[in-house]
């Protein structure tokens, strides 16, 4: 196949669950896909989830939403600046520059949906609930669906709410388009495979077994390199564009918020700004700017300009081992920004990451998160008959949404199937709505 079929096929709009549709003159299949996403009740539910200060009080500092808004703003320039020379380079027909920088957006924009409350330390607290239950020794479950639990990745619920929960009615849930479902998913492959798996995309898993079909689609429809056939496979190309949009936005904007709040220097972010910018940096301009926030923002701006030059770079000249499937790094790490970029990792990492009022309220998620999986969980397994159903358990399995249950409202006779939709109640809450529904139940806070 050549590279230009290679691209083709990759860049498929057909969608998931409604096959192949008319290309629109107005609008793109891609930027349809973008548009789907905005209007989701799990995209607005970002707000109030945590980005690195969890529940800030400061109308400041981002959100999960505003970060992605962020990440899908980059990721726009980003794969439309390669996709100009793709194009150019292999002759591509009928595609322009804007499709893969709307690829990359929409996929950008999604990646942090299926994060639950809390951020990482969320995540956290669902692994370590279920390792700790007792409820998974009860069933008896294939290794792999016991790791979806143990290992239990917010990517993966991701992946399940664009193509399950949000639109439920419809195959396929929003119907996204498969090149847009391929470039979000950094990591295509599932929680339990039989070997150790190399590279960056093989760290974590994109999708449950519940979802592994709903992928082999994906990845039958633009192409994907088989690692393991109908199992795992190599990274979409444009995936690699996806977590170089992610990371500038988290590392940078980060650096931002912290020194807005006073966790760091205003001097020290200044210097890690200024050496990630480099040369593109006018003196003239940073002497004519005397507000240090004014300052921070202009050396934001020219750094995010300078990685995103130099992950194109690294990605262009890597071209044909990305296709193929044996370039499996990041992009950023291979460029010249990989040392400053690594000094403000670390930074992040020991002054940022480890704030106190992040980690007291994330440590506080632990409790709340794995309050309400017990008590929700336990009632579903009353509710299927494992155990004394109590008025409680009742009147907990009425607080469930009918969408977290099987037919007639009743749990799901599958105990996989009803475990995971527990998990999916729980991780699609905000921040807020967990602390406040915790509080109810537990009758620190009764509703008025």
């Amino acid at each position: 196949m050549t590279y230009r079929k290679t691209w083709e096929k990759l860049l498929s709009a057909e969608r998931l669950g409604a096959g192949k549709v008319p290309r629109l003159p107005e609008r793109t299949a891609f930027q349809q896909d973008y548009d789907r996403i905005v209007f989701t009740s799990a995209f607005r539910r970002l707000k109030d989830k945590t980005q690195v200060f969890p529940l800030s009080k400061s109308d400041y500092v981002r959100t999960r939403l505003t970060h992605s808004l962020e990440a899908s703003c980059v990721g726009r320039s980003l794969g439309a600046v390669v996709g100009r020379e793709i194009i150019a380079r292999h002759g591509l027909k009928n595609v322009e520059s804007g499709d893969f920088g709307a690829i990359v957006a929409a996929a950008c924009l999604a990646h942090d949906i299926g994060n639950p409350p809390f951020g990482h330390a969320g995540e956290d607290a669902i692994r370590e609930w279920f390792r700790n239950s007792g409820l998974l020794e009860r069933h008896d479950f294939t290794p792999a669906q016991r790791a979806d639990f143990e290992r239990y990745e917010g990517n993966a619920q991701g992946f399940r709410i664009v193509t399950r929960l949000q639109s439920p009615a419809n195959a396929g849930g929003l119907q996204l388009t498969s090149a847009v479902l391929a470039a979000f998913t950094k990591y295509p492959r599932p929680s339990q495979v039989d070997v150790e798996l190399d590279g960056k995309s093989g760290k974590k898993f994109g999708f449950f077994q519940h979802d592994t079909e709903a992928f082999r689609r994906v990845a039958r429809s633009t192409g994907l390199v088989e690692r393991i056939p109908g199992s795992a496979w190599r990274r979409h190309p444009l995936a690699f564009l996806v977590e170089v949009a992610d990371d500038t936005c988290y590392l940078i904007v980060d650096l931002e918020d912290a020194a807005r709040l006073g966790f760091v220097p205003y001097r020290d972010a200044e210097c890690l700004l200024a050496d990630l910018a480099g040369s593109s940096v006018s003196g003239k301009r940073l002497e004519r700017l005397h507000d240090p926030k004014e300052r921070i923002e202009y050396l934001r701006a020219k750094a995010i300009g300078r990685l995103l030059e130099s992950a194109a770079a690294v990605f262009l000249e890597n071209e044909r081992a990305i296709l193929g499937g044996s370039f499996d790094d990041e992009l950023l790490a291979c460029s010249p920004v990989a040392v400053p970029l690594q000094a403000v990792l670390r930074l992040a990492k020991e002054t940022i990451y480890t704030a106190r009022p992040a980690l007291e309220i994330e440590t506080a998620g632990f409790e709340v998160l794995g309050a309400l999986l017990g008590l929700f969980a336990l009632a579903v397994e009353a509710g299927a008959g494992h155990g004394r159903l109590t008025t409680r358990e009742q009147m907990l399995l009425r607080l469930l949404p009918g969408q977290f249950l099987g037919h007639g409202g009743k749990p799901d006779p599958d105990p996989y199937v009803r475990l995971l939709q527990v998990a999916d109640f729980v991780a699609g809450m905000t921040d807020s709505y967990a602390v406040d529904m915790y509080r109810k139940l537990k009758g620190f806070d009764l509703p008025t």
